[in-house]
């Protein structure tokens, strides 16, 4: 049948009224993630590997030293038992499931086949310039089964004199400099968003600013050739947010929601970070915060390249778990720095630790003792067959929806009468609530209060 153009019109104004009616239904009444931010909330645990030529200096990293004095010879950079399949199945055997590469850090060194950076593996004598660990990680990556993701430095450069971004002075020189910097990191950023497939995140360390700040051009170039990466990060675009200390930790609450498009334009107050600490439960943004810490960070050290003798500083596996249960127990993601050596292997105490952490994470939450799946809106509740003695319940929303809840209540079924174990505000993608040890015959989850309707993933019980 063929519709005469009044009826057509007639037709299609329904259809686009019926379209509309479905989409405002669909309009959620808080941001909500991309896919990438979901998978990176989903991750949980996410390793960061630091390697450069410092590693093989036997020298102390300091970095204010470091960002300023250039490495008088590349060619100290030989790593004669190099295994990157030996990192990656460190950190998945920890339980990661997206590990990160420095391409380039503060030394301006590039650890791959560039075209266009000099200071390069095509310049060693090591693997007579063919060498391409980028490669070679991205490859050990998909092989085990953990995302890849590159992290690039251009705010620093020591061998270019680079610092902050920019090369000093303002001779005519000085500008010609800087406007060939700013090329060959646009051709860096075009190099390895390009060759290595899919990644998981594009990392500038320390921010990439663009041309409005006379820096090289950098986010089209991602946004073009990885569309599906996170970015991470300049004035104008971030898609998670730094968490405001190098600790493994951020405060409750800490929202996965911020009220600018970047944080890195609006750091909060100099003292302590508290906006990207806490976020912003109003905010307009979906921006998880991340926890990054070293693994070698005690004691008072804090080391994200390797340095001899310095396993007594490697975490103990207590402050991991504390590390644990203050990050992907507070909503935001655990970064590990781990650091392979001069050999190009990752140190065996450290591959221990990773190790025991991850075995004692699956210990603590692979069996919970109580299980409760949502079945009614704003209220989780399980009757059991016998009283059981718990100290942790660890809630879930589904975050595809966004972060709804904003005010809950935890209650325990004790001799009879509901009481209070917990009282909280957010609890996003996973909320770890800890309280004194209980005997209860029933758990119940109660929201007070929520932005729009409830999306509840789980509720599970453990004593620990």
């Amino acid at each position: 049948m063929i519709l005469s153009p009044r009826y057509f019109l007639s037709f299609l104004a329904l259809l686009l009224l019926s379209i509309s009616s479905l989409y405002a239904q669909d309009i959620s009444p808080v941001p909500v993630p991309t896919a990438s931010q979901l998978a990176w909330q989903d991750a949980e645990l996410v390793a960061i590997f630091h390697y450069d030529l410092h590693v093989f200096d036997g020298e102390k990293y300091v970095q204010k030293v470091n960002r300023i004095t250039p490495v008088p010879d590349y060619n100290i950079f030989n790593p004669e038992q190099l295994d990157t399949d030996q990192w990656v199945k460190s950190v998945k055997d920890m339980g990661a499931k997206i590990a990160i590469l420095t391409a380039t850090h503060e030394t301006g060194f590039a650890i791959y086949q560039s075209d266009v950076n000099p200071n390069s593996m095509k310049a060693l004598k090591f693997q007579e310039g063919k060498g391409d660990i980028v490669k070679d990680f991205v490859e050990s990556c998909r092989k085990y089964g953990v995302d890849p993701g590159i992290y690039i430095g251009i705010r620093w450069n020591s061998f270019m004199g680079v610092h902050d971004f920019k090369v000093q002075g303002d001779s005519e020189f000085s500008k010609n400099r800087q406007a060939y910097y700013n090329k060959m990191c646009e051709g860096m950023v075009e190099e390895l968003t390009s060759r290595y497939g899919d990644l998981a995140i594009i990392w500038f360390d320390g921010g990439a600013h663009g041309p409005k700040q006379g820096g090289p051009d950098v986010q089209g170039i991602v946004e073009r050739n990885q569309p599906n990466a996170l970015f991470y990060h300049n004035l104008d675009r971030a898609d998670i947010r730094w968490g405001g200390s190098e600790s493994g930790t951020v405060p409750y609450p800490s929202w996965g929601t911020y009220h600018t498009p970047s944080w890195f334009a609006n750091r909060g107050d100099s003292i302590n970070f508290r906006p990207i600490k806490y976020g912003d439960p109003e905010g307009q943004y979906f921006m998880p915060a991340m926890s990054d810490a070293p693994l070698r960070g005690y004691n008072g050290r804090h080391e994200w390249f390797w340095e001899p003798e310095d396993e007594p500083h490697i975490f103990p596996l207590e402050n991991l778990l504390h590390m644990y249960y203050n990050s992907v127990g507070h909503n935001s993601t655990l970064i590990l720095g781990i650091t392979p050596d001069d050999r190009g292997l990752v140190p065996d105490a450290d591959v221990q630790r990773m190790k025991e952490f991850g075995d004692e994470i699956h210990q603590r939450f692979d069996n919970p003792l109580v299980s409760i799946i949502p079945n009614k809106k704003g209220v989780l509740q399980s009757n059991l067959n016998s009283a059981i003695t718990i100290n942790e319940v660890v809630l879930e929303e589904n975050i595809e929806f966004g972060e709804r809840v904003r005010k809950f209540v935890l209650e325990g079924k004790v001799n009879g009468k509901w009481v209070n174990l917990y009282e909280g505000s957010l609890i996003g993608h996973k909320h770890i609530a800890t309280f004194p040890e209980v005997q209860v015959k029933s758990i119940r989850l109660k929201v007070l209060e929520s932005k729009g309707e409830v999306k509840l993933k789980s509720l599970k019980g453990y004593f620990n």
